[in-house]
């Protein structure tokens, strides 16, 4: 089989078979070759060309340029994982290209921390807050619980019939209430909380 000849345009003036490169529509990254038969008149498939792409090197994608002009190499990261400079979120590279913009290898070490231009800081303001809260949401749930564990024990009392073994425990869980009632939840994180006593 003959081969094909295409003129300036890539249109067959001679038929015959021809190798082509072919790449992606969007990222115009080198895919496959493939050999295609042309009549006259026909040109090329789409996103494919007839010069042969380089060979690839590590870290880097072979890419057709945008004027089509020829193959260029373009920085893969693809795998990678980096972090928006401006909400601390995960971004995982899954395109051939360079960083996307706003964006660092480093990993916030909190929640709250907050991009400066060159590291994370940390706002302490914010992560005091959610301390905070979080201490404030714990003692309540303590202190529920302290609540359910007493109560048959306040009714016995009221009643007179509770036992004497049963006094001394809701006297050490009222204590244990005191203890978590006068806790200041402003000190969060560095709170010594109190030990549970055995029910």
């Amino acid at each position: 089989m003959t081969d094909a000849i295409l003129d300036k345009n890539n249109i067959a003036t001679q038929a015959g078979n021809i190798t082509v490169y072919n790449f992606d529509g969007a990222s115009r990254e080198y895919i496959s070759s493939s050999v295609e038969y042309l009549a006259v008149g026909i040109g090329i498939p789409a996103n494919s060309a007839v010069d042969e792409p380089p060979m690839k090197n590590k870290g880097k994608a072979v890419c057709r340029k945008a004027d089509s002009s020829g193959w260029e190499y373009i920085a893969d990261h693809r795998g990678e994982t980096v972090y928006s400079t401006e909400s601390g979120e995960i971004i995982e590279i899954t395109a051939p290209g360079d960083y996307p913009k706003k964006t660092t290898s480093i990993a916030p070490a909190t929640p709250y921390d907050k991009w400066d231009g060159s590291a994370w800081v940390t706002d302490t303001d914010a992560k005091h807050t959610a301390d905070v809260t979080s201490s404030e949401q714990q003692r309540g749930s303590l202190l529920a619980e302290a609540q359910i564990t007493i109560s048959i024990w306040q009714t016995e009392l009221q009643l007179g019939i509770i036992s004497d073994g049963d006094k001394a425990s809701l006297i050490h869980w009222l204590s244990y209430i005191k203890e978590l009632q006068a806790i200041d939840i402003d000190a969060a994180p560095d709170i010594s909380w109190p030990v549970t006593p055995a029910a």
